[in-house]
């Protein structure tokens, strides 16, 4: 058995299931990313994000995403737009958004909905960066080496 082989076993893992299994994974991505030396400036020094202010406002959006909720109305490309005239995200920062965004979500859930949140997350990236980008901003099959999850790196709560 090559080693480690427990820690990426995910058959034991449940599917998201609904808004209080978002709020974990989202808590936990938002962990990770304010403490990324590359994406988490965007959050910590630029946005200036807090973290109880802005959890139930994403989860609500991703729950919108997943599980088809009206609960959020707000404009998600506008704070982006912000960030990125203070500082232009790049492929690259989009990119370790998605490897942490994927890394999260298969460190704690497998299924449907799981995979869903992750083709979701690259989607929403994908779009954002065109968005921000102009039109020379690579396409969905063209997003570059920065969109290529980390296998290795997974996210959970400590057993």
């Amino acid at each position: 058995m090559a080693p480690f082989a427990e820690d990426n076993d995910l058959s034991g893992r449940s599917d998201i299931s609904g808004r209080s299994d978002l709020a974990v994974v989202l808590r936990r991505f938002y962990e990770a990313a304010f403490a990324d030396r590359q994406i988490g400036p965007f959050f910590t020094e630029i946005a200036g994000t807090d973290i109880e202010v802005h959890l139930p406002r994403i989860t609500d959006f991703w729950e919108r995403a997943l599980f088809r909720t009206a609960g959020y109305r707000r404009d998600a490309f506008a704070p982006h737009a912000a960030l990125h005239a203070a500082r232009p995200m790049t492929a690259e920062d989009f990119g370790r958004w998605v490897q942490l965004w994927h890394a999260t979500i298969d460190g704690l859930h497998r299924g449907p909905h799981a995979e869903r949140a992750k083709a979701q997350g690259e989607r929403i990236a994908s779009a954002l960066h065109r968005r921000l980008a102009g039109p020379d901003a690579p396409t969905e099959g063209e997003r570059g080496p920065g969109f290529v999850p980390l296998a290795a790196l997974t996210l959970r709560s400590p057993s």
